[in-house]
């Protein structure tokens, strides 16, 4: 018998029209930040639903929150409070601009932050509260903007993992924060192969974040470049970076938008199947949305319980040995070097991701994932645990 090819644990879904975009994109003579970028920019405001919301288009989700913090004035002297269960992108942007982070913990039912966590954690310092929205499952916005109202705190959201996400049937996005970011990474819910987006309806925000995307030019590099009459003059208003889109990333974000409801179809086909499949098993088992409400699924998150006959880590190893690829969201910060030391920090100041870290679990969830695929996986998960 033939062994099965190895299946990762994510892989992008690209299609025809992506690659014949990319192709036109190329043959255009326009290949860096463009008329396609701007396109996908348009597009992606008309998915948000509001005509208010002005889209940024970035390299990545780390430069869209670090445009986002550099635009709300955040500093040294100023902190931040975010969760400790994230990838460090989300607390290290803080840190490029000098200000510090304040980690907590995580509500132990969905993984998101505390929110009782954040107003304890709030000093004459706090400048903004950062929430991330956990393997696409909304963090309960409307707690935390009431918080950041009472407080006189701004409010970025990192959605990385939450398009299209809904709260309160509200798309992630369209919600009361100052900006939100999201994330096109190679294997998120739809992808430019690098890249993201900040969205604000703060014409201010928008306007600083457009000009820091690029050195801090006075004017857009498309806009002079494709001027009809000489446009050679620029002024740099300010120490920018290099954090713009080009036009070949934004030719697969065209069409893998157009494709995102019938992805999140299919990443909730999976899921349900894994639901379904793992219920008598010793999991526990990623909440869903709300009622009404829109799960991203971006990933599929699994804890071992107290009874399982295995680790955590003989677990992966036996998914390893099936021919399966398994990941672990996250190390939390608490236990990473830097954060580590810079705050002085330990496991036990955060028991609730600790404990999750321990037993946590993220198995294959992608839509290039045939249904054989998905039973391959299901299989295996049981091959250990039933």
């Amino acid at each position: 018998m033939t062994a099965q090819p190895f299946l990762p644990f994510a892989l992008p879904d690209i299609g025809d029209d992506e690659i014949a975009e990319v192709v036109d994109t190329l043959k255009s003579g326009w290949i860096t930040t463009g008329p396609k970028a701007k396109r996908f920019e348009q597009a992606f405001a008309e998915f948000l639903g509001d005509p208010q919301i002005e889209c940024i288009a970035v390299n990545s989700a780390t430069a869209g929150l670090h445009l986002a913090l550099e635009a709300i004035g955040l500093g040294p002297g100023d902190e931040v409070i975010t969760t400790t269960h994230t990838f460090t992108a989300t607390a290290e942007v803080v840190r490029y601009l000098g200000a510090d982070v304040k980690l907590v913990d995580i509500d132990p039912a969905t993984l998101n932050i505390d929110i009782a966590a954040i107003e304890v954690a709030i000093t004459p310092r706090t400048k903004a509260i950062l929430p991330v929205h956990y393997a696409g499952l909304a963090v309960d916005m409307l707690a935390i903007l009431d918080i950041a109202r009472r407080h006189g705190l701004r409010v970025i959201e990192d959605a990385a993992h939450a398009l299209p996400t809904t709260l309160e049937k509200e798309l992630i996005g369209t919600l009361g924060s100052d900006a939100t970011v999201f994330s096109f990474y190679a294997n998120k819910t739809m992808t430019t192969g690098e890249g993201g987006m900040l969205v604000t309806r703060n014409p201010e925000l928008a306007k600083r974040a457009r000009v820091m995307r690029l050195h801090g030019m006075s004017r857009d590099a498309f806009d002079r470049f494709t001027a009809k009459v000489p446009s050679w003059y620029y002024e740099i208003v300010a120490p920018g970076f290099k954090y713009n889109l080009t036009d070949i990333a934004a030719a697969l974000g065209l069409h893998q938008l157009k494709r995102l409801p019938g992805f999140q179809v299919r990443r909730e086909q999976i899921a349900a199947r894994f639901h379904e499949a793992f219920a008598d098993l010793p999991l526990l088992l990623p909440p869903d949305a709300p009622e009404g409400d829109t799960h991203a699924w971006h990933l599929y998150v699994v804890r071992l319980a107290d009874d399982a006959p295995v680790t955590r880590d003989a677990f992966i190893e036996g998914m390893y040995a099936a021919g399966i690829g398994c990941s672990v969201h996250y190390v939390p910060l608490h236990l990473h070097p830097y954060w580590r030391d810079r705050y002085g920090l330990t496991p036990e100041q955060f028991p609730q991701s600790q404990k999750a870290y321990e037993r946590t679990v993220s198995l294959p969830l992608y839509t290039a994932m045939s249904d054989a695929d998905v039973e391959r996986v299901i299989a295996a998960v049981r091959g250990l645990l039933a």
